[in-house]
């Protein structure tokens, strides 16, 4: 079994919060070692949301938020990964994207084109976050620019504002 990524120590997050980020691990899990959705499933609601794992502990987590993400996108695939492609630059298609950052992206999309209870803002800040716990400065940056691409193209509604240094 493939080892999810594991994030640079960022700001606390809710569980909502937690939820996204265990999402994208498990996202990049099932991508990785092809894990079936139900397996990996229920290894982070078993054995990693809110539990110790290799001396890390998981932060609390929604489970059923974190449900909701992992298989909207695995459902959802078909109609998420050519949003992606089309708010991507031509000369960067999906398939070029590294796992970790392509787990970001379909996570934040399915939320942004499902989620209408959530305010865009709320969904593009929380994948940037998550980006910045992965990547320096380049990814957060592009992560920011898709996910407002998405949530143009989906709800007519950007963000609104450049990505700020925190």
């Amino acid at each position: 079994m493939t080892a999810a990524p594991t994030p640079k120590p960022l700001r606390p997050a809710n569980k909502r919060g937690a939820a996204r980020l265990a999402a994208v691990q498990a996202l990049y899990q099932m991508d990785v070692g092809g894990t079936s959705l139900v397996e990996t499933v229920a290894e982070y609601e078993n054995f990693r949301l809110g539990q110790e794992v290799d001396g890390e502990t998981y932060r609390e987590a929604d489970a059923a938020w974190f449900r909701d993400i992992v298989s909207g996108v695995v459902r959802g695939q078909t109609f998420v990964d050519p949003l992606i492609h089309s708010s991507l630059t031509a000369d960067w298609p999906l398939s070029r994207l590294d796992t970790t950052l392509r787990a970001i992206l379909r996570a934040g999309t399915y939320e942004l084109t499902s989620r209408k209870d959530v305010p865009v803002a709320v969904i593009v800040a929380e994948y940037v976050d998550i980006a910045k716990a992965f990547y320096a400065e380049d990814e957060p940056r592009l992560v920011n620019a898709v996910l407002d691409r998405v949530a143009r193209r989906s709800r007519g509604e950007g963000r609104g504002r450049e990505l700020e240094d925190k």
